[in-house]
């Protein structure tokens, strides 16, 4: 008779003191990858555009955008003349002042508005991870920021996505203090939101961060209902952006995959909301949970909200493979079955370009016509344009109206 040796046991317990230690681990190891992925400093810079690309976004010729920018009268960015001089490159800002000057897109005015209309609070939301959300707002700031517009982009995340989007370290660049949630714990506190405020790598567009105790806010709001009789936590976030409205065109508001007290602030502080969603089947479910739970949780207070409305409530299909196999036909007639008008025609297709090596903490907007991937991301990009001209149109009519 063989004896057999047994094994021992793998002892597979994780207590929470382990999970503070694995997370100090991991921290490290991750702050060492950012630094190799976003090396060398400055981690993110703006793109460059050249003398066609500011002639498509002022809808004028080539021809015209060289007399202009070499008329010399100091009127519009001159640019810099690149090789025989035939072709100019403009930084982000000139390509912005042009696009204010020249273009035919409506512009509200660059100063602090008094009597102008305010600008518009927009959500993106979804319950489902992976749903290409973060990147969709950090696109829709950078293709509304072309059509000359001020932007600020709200990161109500407490996995910071979007504040490392925008070019910071969440964990080394941004503290507790720099994000919504000391506004949150004393409405009266000195500067409000507008303290909380920092500019970005991209002219045009400026960032309220998130941090990882974020997470406090789901705290604080439920307990303030029990200690102030009447407390309306729900109004919390609407009423700290009021303010903001009279100095930027549009606010974003990035979300986290939930209905936590936070997001449910930010969904009754918006104009209109967009929900990317990539057609997929078990993205599609994820997506009708979103306004069932929303229905139920919003039944406490909805109440006290009769005039709320959406401008729009756009579903957009992200990420979309057109491959032969691909489950898309089928999610997208599911989609226009139950959201009919709200599914929005335009579709952003899948990329692996972006996905890899330096340009994983990129948009599509972040790649300069130079670039290698530059023709291949075309494709992403210009529906990405075409569905801020969309949204834009919309605000213009609006603004314009009000005049």
């Amino acid at each position: 008779m063989v004896r057999t040796s047994q094994l021992p046991a793998v002892d597979r317990t994780v207590h929470f003191e382990q999970i503070s230690q694995f997370a100090e681990k991991v921290t490290i190891f991750t702050n060492e990858l950012r630094d190799t992925i976003l090396a060398p400093r400055p981690r993110k810079t703006a793109p460059v555009f050249k003398t066609g690309e500011i002639a498509e976004m002022c809808n004028i010729s080539h021809s015209q955008v060289q007399y202009l920018a070499t008329k010399g009268d100091g009127e519009l960015p001159s640019g810099t003349a690149a090789g025989t001089g035939r072709t100019r490159t403009f930084t982000l800002e000139e390509a912005r002042i042009w696009v204010q000057k020249i273009s035919d897109i409506y512009q509200t005015p660059l100063v602090t508005r008094v009597k102008e209309p305010d600008g518009k609070i927009i959500i993106t939301a979804q319950l489902k991870g992976g749903s290409a959300k973060t990147t969709t707002t950090m696109c829709l700031a950078q293709g509304l920021s072309l059509r000359g517009r001020k932007v600020l982009v709200v990161d109500l995340d407490p996995q910071a996505s979007l504040s490392e989007l925008c070019g910071l370290y969440a964990e080394k660049d941004v503290t507790p203090e720099d994000t919504v949630l000391p506004y949150v714990y004393d409405q009266d506190i000195e500067g409000g939101l507008e303290a909380r405020v920092q500019s970005t790598y991209w002219d045009g567009i400026d960032v309220i961060p998130a941090h990882t105790e974020l997470i406090g806010a789901e705290f604080h709001l439920p307990a303030m209902q029990k200690v102030r009789p009447g407390f309306r936590f729900w109004t919390v976030l609407r009423q700290g952006l009021e303010p903001l409205r009279k100095k930027y065109d549009y606010i974003l508001m990035d979300t986290s995959p939930s209905l936590s007290y936070l997001n449910l602030n930010a969904l009754m502080a918006a104009d209109a909301m967009v929900m990317p969603m990539v057609p997929e089947n078990l993205d599609f479910i994820s997506s009708l949970s979103f306004w069932r739970l929303f229905s139920d949780v919003s039944k406490s207070f909805i109440k006290f909200e009769k005039d709320k409305k959406y401008d729009f409530v756009s579903l957009v299909l992200s990420r979309v493979d057109y491959g032969r196999n691909s489950s898309a036909p089928i999610v997208r007639a599911w989609a226009q079955s139950a959201y009919e008008n709200w599914l929005h025609s335009i579709e952003v297709p899948a990329s692996s370009v972006m996905s890899t090596g330096a340009l994983a903490f990129s948009t599509v907007f972040d790649i300069s016509s130079t670039h290698s991937a530059a023709k291949s991301l075309q494709r992403v990009r210009q529906p990405l344009v075409d569905y801020c001209r969309w949204i834009d149109e919309i605000y213009s009519e609006k603004w314009r109206n009000a005049q």
